[in-house]
């Protein structure tokens, strides 16, 4: 796994709590093969689609080029619309939601492959 450089959130040091966390975990994942965010790495707030957090941090991810997995293990635990954006991600290049460690990891080594 170091080879690819896929780290945790957790494991960086950062969370999404705010708006203002987002250029955090951007630049603590600049260089990175790939990143994992866990439920526990976002606030309340992420879960919240009308705050704008999400799609602030989906827009930001996307534009450096970070692939991210979520790891959710139920998507419909935070509402139908959030199940919804869930599902657009699945063939998503960059930024998807996964339900295991195990399932990010894959997809995240498989995506840093050449």
């Amino acid at each position: 796994m170091d080879e690819l450089r896929i780290k945790a959130a957790s494991e960086l040091g950062v969370s999404v709590q705010s708006l203002s966390d987002v250029s955090h975990l951007i630049g603590a994942a600049w260089g990175l093969g790939g990143l994992i965010l866990t439920e526990a790495d976002l606030g309340p707030e992420f879960f919240q689609l009308r705050s704008g957090l999400a799609g602030e941090l989906f827009q930001k991810l996307t534009n450096y080029g970070i692939r991210t997995a979520l790891i959710l293990s139920d998507f419909a635990a935070h509402g139908e619309r959030f199940a919804e954006l869930a599902h657009e991600h699945a063939r998503h290049p960059l930024i998807r939601f996964v339900r295991t460690e195990a399932e990010a990891l894959a997809w995240l080594g498989a995506s840093a492959s050449p």
